[in-house]
């Protein structure tokens, strides 16, 4: 099985701050420093790093950025397709502050003019039994006609609902598994409860659910199950939670492809992400091939 992760890739700047600033403050920052990102890359490197073949697909500028981005991206993935556009390749700026947390500001112009199924031949790539990885910085109409092609051609379908345009409920009927945080959960459901908000966002359409909970895990329903399944974090020192969400999709798809269920998936995929927030950056926070490697071996030793 392949997994197809189609989204974007960016340049992140990180300034790492004591506080975030409110609004209308000036703070200065105690160091920063440019890197890979994205959400679309973010995702395909950790799905690459469980040890399945995993393409990109992806738009960039015609700058020297964009260059940047295809020279960092040709050691980590197996398969990388890349549209070029005549403007700016997209840039995001990450504020991390003592504790972990962050905001980050994106310019995802790249992204929104990028149309897989007219612009690439992902509709020939694409085969039975593969993955698709989809997020939300692409233009709704281009993601959901990817989710219909996928599924039609008998693809598993994750969506990493995220970020969730204004006003727009995404569409869910063709996606296997949503994953999403707790406030795109309450968005989209109008529950706070995380596994009402889950049960919910399944009966619109969507097969199963996944309602990330930051450092206290995650909510798994199964597209089949009649009760959330609650899989707790490991407690660690939290120094950066910027990539968290991307390595748990990312290693999530990955295990998917390599055959695991979607709970045994899923525990590797948040073993993963409590690993990734002691480290600084989004990218350069994710697992490396070794170490996702052992979490998988310890996880089949416990269900042996």
């Amino acid at each position: 099985m392949r997994v197809h992760v189609v989204g974007n890739v960016c340049i992140d700047t990180t300034f790492r701050l004591d506080r975030l600033p409110e609004a209308g403050e000036t703070r200065n920052a105690m160091s920063h420093a440019d890197g890979l990102g994205g959400k679309g890359a973010n995702q395909a490197v950790a799905a690459s790093r469980t040890g399945v073949p995993a393409a990109l697909w992806t738009a960039i500028g015609r700058d020297a950025n964009g260059d940047w981005i295809r020279d960092a991206l040709g050691g980590e993935i197996d398969t990388i397709r890349l549209t070029v556009f005549d403007r700016p390749t997209d840039r995001s700026t990450v504020a991390v502050d003592a504790t972990g947390e962050n905001i980050i500001l994106s310019d995802v112009s790249c992204a929104l003019a990028f149309d897989p199924l007219t612009q690439t031949d992902l509709v020939d790539a694409i085969k039975p039994g593969d993955v698709l990885v989809m997020q939300g910085n692409l233009a709704s109409a281009a993601t959901g006609a990817c989710l219909r092609i996928a599924r039609k051609k008998g693809l598993t379908t994750v969506f990493n609902a995220s970020p969730l345009a204004s006003g727009v409920q995404p569409e869910l009927a063709n996606v296997d598994f949503v994953i999403v945080n707790e406030g795109e959960a309450q968005a989209i459901s109008g529950a706070r409860n995380p596994e009402e908000a889950a049960v919910r966002i399944r009966d619109v359409g969507a097969g199963g659910v996944v309602v990330t909970l930051g450092a206290l895990g995650c909510v798994l329903l199964g597209s089949g199950s009649a009760d959330p399944v609650y899989i707790p974090a490991p407690k660690v020192a939290v120094v950066d939670t910027s990539g968290a969400g991307d390595v748990l999709c990312g290693i999530f798809a990955g295990c998917l492809g390599r055959g695991l269920t979607p709970e045994a998936a899923l525990r590797i995929a948040v073993a993963a992400s409590a690993l990734a927030v002691t480290r600084a950056g989004t990218l350069a926070s994710c697992p490396t091939v070794d170490e996702v490697s052992s979490l998988i071996q310890q996880s089949e030793t416990e269900r042996a």
